[in-house]
């Protein structure tokens, strides 16, 4: 194993949110190359969220954004498995930012799967990226962060948190609009 500077621990650690042992082990794996142990975390988060993407999500939260001026405003419920975790600052942060995007990127959809099939049939396949980028939330890209997207956000979190994160649904409200 190559000896690891505390110095690339911690840039890692600002750059990907990931914990420092996880951060530590990836820079080692990728014999310091920074842009490798991000893709080795990125990997390793994957994996944790395919693991738990099973698991009942019986707790969570209900957030609510309102836009200043009070014209715009959205309630969205996201789901994970235990009440400690629905409490947690991580996950606290979480809801809020997705709040946020879903009042500033206005997304139809949570992702392609709830779109309904007289919808999906009128999409082209050349078209469908675009749709799911446009349309679907979890294929947005982040807006504090859009070179992810809120599927990848979320994943980072599950990765932290250790448990199953699910947007179970929302409700974007603009004065003026039906």
């Amino acid at each position: 194993m190559t000896a690891v500077k505390v110095d690339h621990i911690k840039e890692l650690r600002e750059l990907t949110s990931a914990g420092v042992s996880d951060c530590r082990k990836a820079l080692e794996e990728a014999k310091g190359d920074k842009i490798r142990a991000i893709e080795i975390l990125k990997k390793r988060g994957l994996d944790i969220a395919k693991k738990k993407a099973g698991r009942t999500t019986g707790a969570g939260r209900v957030e609510a954004y309102i836009h200043s001026g009070a014209k715009l405003g959205v309630l969205v419920e996201i789901d994970c498995e235990t009440d400690f975790v629905a409490r947690n600052d991580e996950f606290l942060r979480l809801s809020k930012d997705v709040a946020m995007q879903i009042a500033a990127a206005n997304p139809l959809y949570i992702d392609f799967e709830s779109v309904p099939q007289e919808v999906k049939k009128n999409i082209k396949e050349n078209e469908l990226e675009d749709f799911l980028k446009k349309h679907c939330l979890l294929d947005q890209a982040f807006i504090k962060d859009p070179a992810k997207s809120v599927r990848d956000y979320i994943v980072s979190i599950i990765a932290k948190v250790g448990e199953n994160i699910i947007i179970k649904r929302f409700t974007r409200f603009c004065l003026g609009e039906e």
